[in-house]
């Protein structure tokens, strides 16, 4: 019985992996489709890197840190249960390969590729494992244990059961001292020439995105015996609530239609597993909301050109979806209970607190060294030709 129980938990931590993998190919068509052709082979290169960076550095590095967890043993060892601890590193890898294919699409079109690679793996390594050790890994107890801090002051520990905070958030509020020192692409508020280059692309990044999320939020539980009905449905309530808001507050925009439904899986992944449905919708359909109006805040008022939204899409709406489960995850609103409204501001702050600082560190120390931006021929030219000697499509050019 307990072999088919490591088997069984082995096989459905796997299918969760592979399904959040596949997201990555989701990142890489939104970008693709959000930047001028020009830029599009820079955008599939950069996902892919990243996610290899990710790989080495988070296995070698990130996961121990966070986990107290290291692969350097036998492989006798690693094997036994049937490899179910090698299978949870590929899962959690997932989560934290998420941070630098949140920020390349703030970025897009003018970052160095090598800064940004470089910027990613530091993240990855150190940022990121430390937000999840005191969250989910092995410093969590004054945080997220019944026994912990927060629960003997507030009533209810931290809740965040995939991640609306400590993934989407973080990576929000690291991509957003990226942007501002980078700054605007060239003739971006000159011209209204700068455009998405492909509503199809955009639009297919946006539904694989929201197929594999449902790995990324179910397979959260981290065995089989975990698995809850609940968090999908909640997870498809929020991906609706997000599409229809947007649609309406952008008077039918196809991008922010596409986008607003990854705001609501933003949003809901930190009370998932505790909402009812319909709070769920409403989270979602809040998300939608904050998405279309701040992201037209962010780059038509203050002229932030955050290419793809990241800061509002995960950095607003991953808060709001940490702080919304304090509320809408209370039993008086039809949720579970067992969650402190006061526990969620106080993580959710400290959490955008920590990208705030990272992001301006590391992107602040590598602008006034080795420099972060491509020269002006460079962008011009696009980032394509310029870093990878290739156009997206080679025959056209011929």
């Amino acid at each position: 019985m307990e072999n088919l129980i490591q088997v069984s938990d082995t096989l459905f931590v796997m299918v969760g992996a592979v399904m959040i993998l596949a997201m990555h190919a989701g990142f890489a068509f939104l970008e693709v489709g959000s930047v001028r052709k020009k830029n599009q082979v820079n955008a599939l290169n950069k996902i892919l890197v990243d996610y290899s960076v990710s790989t080495m550095v988070y296995f070698f590095v990130g996961y121990p840190l966070s986990r107290g967890v290291s692969f350097l043993l036998t492989t006798q060892e690693l094997q036994a249960g049937h490899g179910l601890d090698l299978m949870k590193f590929f899962l959690y890898l997932g989560f934290a390969a998420c941070i630098p294919a949140i920020i390349s699409g703030g970025v897009s079109e003018r970052m160095k590729f090598l800064p940004n690679t470089i910027a990613g793996a530091i993240f990855v390594g150190l940022v990121y494992p430390f937000v999840e050790s005191i969250t989910w890994g092995r410093f969590s107890d004054c945080l997220a244990s019944p026994n912990g801090w927060l629960a003997i002051n507030f009533g209810a520990p931290f809740h965040d059961f995939a991640g609306s905070a400590v993934v989407h958030s973080l990576g929000g509020w690291l991509a957003l001292p990226a942007v501002i020192l980078l700054g605007a692409r060239l003739k971006r508020y000159e011209t209204d020439l700068i455009r998405v280059s492909s509503i199809p692309f955009l639009a297919l990044g946006s539904w694989i995105l929201i197929v594999g999320w449902f790995g990324f939020n179910v397979m959260s539980a981290g065995s089989l015996g975990g698995i809850s009905g609940l968090v999908a449905i909640n997870s498809l309530m929020a991906t609706v609530g997000g599409v229809l808001v947007a649609l309406v507050v952008s008077r039918n925009d196809a991008g922010f239609v596409h986008n607003g439904a990854l705001a609501g899986l933003v949003a809901v992944c930190a009370g998932s597993d505790i909402y009812h449905p319909v709070m769920a919708l409403v989270v979602g359909g809040g998300a939608g909301l904050i998405f279309v109006v701040m992201f037209r805040v962010e780059t038509e008022v203050w002229k932030i050109d955050d290419v793809l939204g990241v800061w509002p899409l995960h950095g607003l709406c991953g808060t709001w979806g940490a702080i919304a489960t304090g509320l809408f995850g209370q039993e008086i609103l039809g949720g579970l209970g067992g969650v402190s409204f006061y526990s969620q501001i106080i993580v959710a702050v400290i959490i955008l607190l920590i990208g705030l600082l990272a992001g301006t560190i590391v992107y602040g120390v590598a602008k006034y060294t080795v420099g972060i931006r491509l020269s002006d021929k460079e962008e011009i030219i696009g980032s394509d030709r310029s870093v990878h000697g290739i156009d997206s499509n080679p025959e056209e050019s011929f």
